[in-house]
């Protein structure tokens, strides 16, 4: 065997060319069907996921403490108004009279604060209690657990 002799196992194929007349079989479009920005070079059409993301305003801060469940805010004065001397107070309770609505796929928590006045006996329990919502209510006589 010499060396004009070798000769290729498989057919030394070129890429097609594409945009050089109808003839080459790659004319006219090139094989990106139609105009507009489908056919244009380098286009890029932002995938659907992404553009919702786009419009979503930026949460900003420490990430993953702007998604802790906040705890619901009740005032004394809705308490003075909403129970009578002697009830119970709790996260329950506070969701039968309608003071705070349930918070879906997670533990109720509510906080007490002490704006108002506080004339009536209550006592106070699973509730979170601010320093000043507490020494209103022991100084009305009730008790906060």
């Amino acid at each position: 065997m010499q060396l004009h002799d070798l000769q290729r196992k498989t057919e030394n194929k070129g890429s097609k060319r594409v945009g050089r007349g109808n003839a080459s079989g790659k004319g006219k479009t090139s094989g990106r069907g139609t105009k507009g920005q489908k056919a244009r070079a380098g286009h890029s059409i932002r995938p659907d996921v992404r553009e919702k993301l786009k419009k979503l305003p930026k949460l900003r801060g420490y990430a993953f403490a702007s998604f802790a469940p906040r705890a619901a805010v009740v005032n004394i004065s809705v308490l003075e108004s909403v129970f009578a001397s002697g009830d119970a107070v709790s996260p329950t309770t506070l969701r039968e009279r309608g003071v705070v609505r349930s918070r879906k796929g997670g533990a109720l928590t509510v906080k007490i604060l002490g704006t108002g006045e506080m004339t009536k006996k209550l006592s106070v329990s699973g509730c979170a209690v601010s320093a000043s919502a507490k020494q209103k209510i022991e100084k009305a006589g009730g008790s906060v657990a």
